[in-house]
C-alpha cells in the first residue's frame, strides 16, 4: 500500500494540461492506479486526478463501495479507471452542487456542472469506455476531468458567497476530508 501526496491549490503542478496516455497495460501503470486508490480511499476520497499526486497524465479515478461518509446523501457511483477522457454534456442544463477537494482542503464552494453527460475514454487495459450519466455520477467524472486541464474547482464557482471553509458552512462534516 501506497499513500502518495496531493498537491495542494497554489502548486504550479496542478495546472497544466496532462499528457495522453500511450500505454495501456503496464506495470507500471498499474502500479500507478493502485497507489492512486491507496491515496483515495486513505482520505475518504470521491475520485482522483494523476496531476494531484504529481503526475502528468491523463488518468483519472472514481466511485464509491460504499457510502462516503463526507457525501453521505450521495449515490454509490462505481468504481472506475478513466484514461484520455473526452466529456460530451448531452444537454445545456445545468445543476448547482457543492464540491470539495483533495487539493483544496476544508473548503467547498457551490459550483454548476452539466447535468447529464456522455463520457468515454478507456480503462487501463486499453478497452474502450462509454457511459451516459448524470447527477453526482456526472459531478464526479467533470470534476476529476477538470483536473486533467488545470482547472480547480474554485476557478468554475460563480458566486463566492456560495464559498467557505467546510466547518463553517457544515458543521459536524469532516473538514479535514475533502473532494
Amino acid at each position: 500500500m501506497t499513500i502518495r501526496e496531493i498537491l495542494k491549490m497554489g502548486d504550479a503542478r496542478l495546472l497544466r494540461t496532462a499528457q495522453p496516455v500511450t500505454a495501456f497495460d503496464t506495470d507500471e501503470l498499474h502500479m500507478l492506479i493502485s497507489d492512486m486508490f491507496d491515496t483515495m480511499r486513505s482520505v475518504n476520497g470521491a475520485g482522483l486526478a494523476a496531476p494531484q499526486i504529481g503526475v502528468d497524465l491523463q488518468l483519472v479515478i472514481f466511485g464509491t463501495d460504499i457510502i462516503n461518509p463526507r457525501y453521505p446523501d450521495a449515490p454509490i457511483v462505481p468504481r472506475t479507471v478513466l484514461l484520455n477522457p473526452v466529456i460530451t454534456p448531452l444537454d445545456p442544463d445545468e445543476e448547482d452542487g457543492w464540491e470539495g477537494c483533495l487539493s483544496v482542503p476544508g473548503l467547498r464552494g457551490l459550483v454548476p456542472r452539466f447535468s447529464h453527460i456522455r463520457y468515454t475514454g478507456f480503462d487501463q487495459y486499453g478497452d474502450a469506455i462509454d457511459r451516459t450519466v448524470d447527477g453526482f455520477h456526472a459531478r464526479v467524472v467533470q470534476h476529476e476531468c477538470d483536473h486533467l486541464i488545470g482547472v480547480l474547482y474554485p476557478m468554475r464557482i460563480r458566486d463566492f458567497k456560495q464559498f467557505g471553509f467546510t466547518e463553517v458552512l457544515f458543521p459536524g462534516l469532516d473538514a479535514a476530508e475533502d473532494d
